[in-house]
């Protein structure tokens, strides 16, 4: 990633002035991935935050989304550094995680964070939260970054003629309530003014680094450890599993008209005397089978 890089993508985020005043600092040599992307967070994070927290309302998912979508970016800084734009990939990133629906079945994220203390700012921000998610995310590209139409259409996935038409729908629902901000460069001060009255802070680079180091060796156990655990299933399986068909046993079915079994009696003594004629007989040798002439 080379330091024009880093210039556009803070120039997006409203940090130019401090990127051109690094970028004399800095020495005329290539920087390292951890230096490059230091340098990105370092001018984009902080308006990134105030950016998403005008998109969501809550500070602690505004810092918690810019976080998510840096250690993004640092998994896969090879795709990134060299992105035509890195901090409009970021941005991407962070607005799709902080728009997520389901950030609404986390408890910490249920209730609204403390209203403004400026009647306007609250007011201001009551609209903007009104709004659907698709309309405001177009109307803080469009008149909070300053994005044009084709650009903001470009990232919100959506033509050029549907952007067009939730930008006037979101102005005019702002106009409606707000009627001091029906021009859009008034908007525009308002919503820089607003997000900057906030204080919201960003982690540092090494931290996030540190996270998303972290955060991909967990899922790279979690997924080694879900591939042996299907392996073993699957090798139990086969092993305990029947070789061949067995035909279930059918139920027993009740016999009829046949005598009941009855009990042996007292031996006759004809009986008597046979039983006794066997056991004085030779249990060996050859009268046991020759016959006996007669």
């Amino acid at each position: 990633m080379t330091r024009d890089q880093v210039t556009q993508g803070a120039a997006a985020t409203g940090e130019l002035t401090a990127v051109q005043q690094e970028r004399e600092e800095l020495p005329d040599t290539p920087l390292t991935p951890a230096q490059a992307f230091d340098a990105l967070y370092t001018f984009c994070a902080p308006a990134l935050v105030r950016q998403t927290y005008l998109l969501t309302g809550r500070r602690e998912l505004a810092r918690e989304s810019v976080e998510r979508a840096f250690q993004l970016a640092w998994q896969r800084w090879p795709e990134v550094a060299v992105d035509r734009d890195p901090a409009g990939w970021v941005r991407i990133m962070a607005y799709e995680y902080a728009l997520s629906p389901w950030h609404r079945l986390r408890p910490r994220h249920r209730d609204p964070d403390p209203p403004a203390a400026d009647p306007s700012d609250r007011a201001l921000m009551a609209v903007l939260l009104k709004l659907p998610p698709r309309q405001r995310r177009t109307l803080l590209l469009y008149d909070g970054v300053g994005l044009d139409l084709p650009e903001t259409a470009a990232e919100t996935e959506a033509s050029t003629p549907a952007t067009a038409y939730r930008l006037m729908n979101a102005r005019a629902a702002i106009a409606a309530r707000l009627p001091d901000l029906i021009d859009p460069s008034d908007l525009h001060e308002r919503l820089a003014l607003l997000a900057s009255t906030q204080r919201l802070r960003a982690a540092q680079p090494p931290a996030v680094r540190t996270g998303s180091e972290r955060r991909a060796r967990f899922w790279t156990r979690a997924a080694i450890a879900f591939t042996v655990a299907l392996i073993g299933t699957t090798a139990l399986t086969l092993r305990t599993a029947p070789t061949h068909y067995e035909p279930p046993v059918p139920p027993g079915a009740e016999v009829h008209g046949v005598p009941p079994r009855v009990g042996q009696g007292a031996l006759s003594e004809a009986e008597v005397e046979l039983r006794e004629k066997l056991r004085e007989s030779t249990v060996s040798g050859p009268e046991r089978l020759v016959p006996v002439g007669r």
